[in-house]
């Protein structure tokens, strides 16, 4: 189990967990319904589920890539801890346990099911073909907040859209930072990534709008949701405005010629944005 969790760097899922929670508990406060265990139980299953097919996937995809990489070579494939074929059969089993708890939840999600698996199946592929390879993963997370929302009985709304374009921008953002460490090696690879086409400084300039977009959309869903919500306060406007220095401070980290602080700025300044704005946010929403 724990090579497993490893497998699917399980941790992450604090990126975008938080912001499911959030499209989930803005659905439940929009229709007046009550918090009910089962249906947020199915939403954490369903995010567990999908995000780890679409991990174990990736490294089942990019095992001989991952042997060759030396940051990469450790991991439980090439370092011979799990087999290709088990990892496979777990991508297998966890998107069939997806489409299973999305079949409890409503028919829309069941029916929406295998295209959101498409969407998170398909990133492990577009790096030997496109650049564009971040705005994918980004879309991927990006389901979370409009997906919960639609698990909880919302149907496509502007707020859930708006923070789910967030996530997008902001994972396709960070995410270019991350690949930063693997220029050199993608090139000799003939991978494809935001570094490896416009260099490190253009790459971090790309990324730095991307997170100004961001940063204007999670004011905006704040906007909207303090318009239509009288007895919305202050609390969600500390998590967003905590969320976007923490999403700037990143950049502070980063430098074209040192990517010490990668790792810092990837995991420890993400997850705690993500925790704080969707903590925060979900507090003011019921207190």
């Amino acid at each position: 189990m724990k090579k497993y969790l490893s497998l699917v760097k399980f941790s992450h899922t604090i990126f975008a967990l938080p912001f499911a929670l959030l499209g989930f508990f803005i659905a439940m406060h929009h229709l007046g319904t009550e918090f009910q265990w089962r249906s947020f139980g199915l939403v954490l299953l369903c995010m567990i589920f999908a995000r780890s097919a679409a991990m174990a996937f990736n490294r089942y995809l990019d095992r001989d890539i991952d042997a060759k990489n030396p940051r990469t070579a450790n991991r439980e494939i090439p370092a011979g801890e799990i087999s290709p074929k088990s990892a496979l059969l777990f991508v297998i089993v966890n998107c069939l346990l997806f489409m299973a708890t999305t079949w409890f939840i409503n028919p829309l999600c069941l029916m929406l099911s295998p295209v959101a698996l498409f969407v998170v199946l398909i990133y492990s592929y577009t790096k030997r073909f496109t650049f564009l390879c971040h705005f994918v993963l980004g879309l991927g997370l990006g389901l979370a907040p409009i997906g919960a929302y639609l698990a909880a009985g919302g149907g496509f709304d502007l707020i859930p859209l708006l923070y789910s374009f967030s996530v997008l921008f902001w994972v396709s953002g960070f995410d270019i930072i991350y690949a930063l460490q693997d220029e050199g090696f993608d090139k000799s690879m003939k991978l494809h990534s935001i570094p490896t086409a416009l260099g490190k400084n253009n790459a971090l300039i790309l990324s730095s709008v991307l997170h100004v977009i961001t940063a204007l959309l999670m004011i905006a869903g704040n906007y909207f949701l303090a318009a239509n919500y009288e007895e919305f306060g202050f609390i969600s406007w500390i998590g967003t405005g905590l969320f976007v220095t923490l999403l700037f401070y990143q950049h502070l980290l980063v430098k074209p010629n040192d990517l010490s602080k990668v790792n810092l700025a990837f995991f420890t300044t993400n997850g705690i944005a993500s925790l704080m704005i969707g903590g925060l946010i979900i507090l003011d929403l019921f207190i």
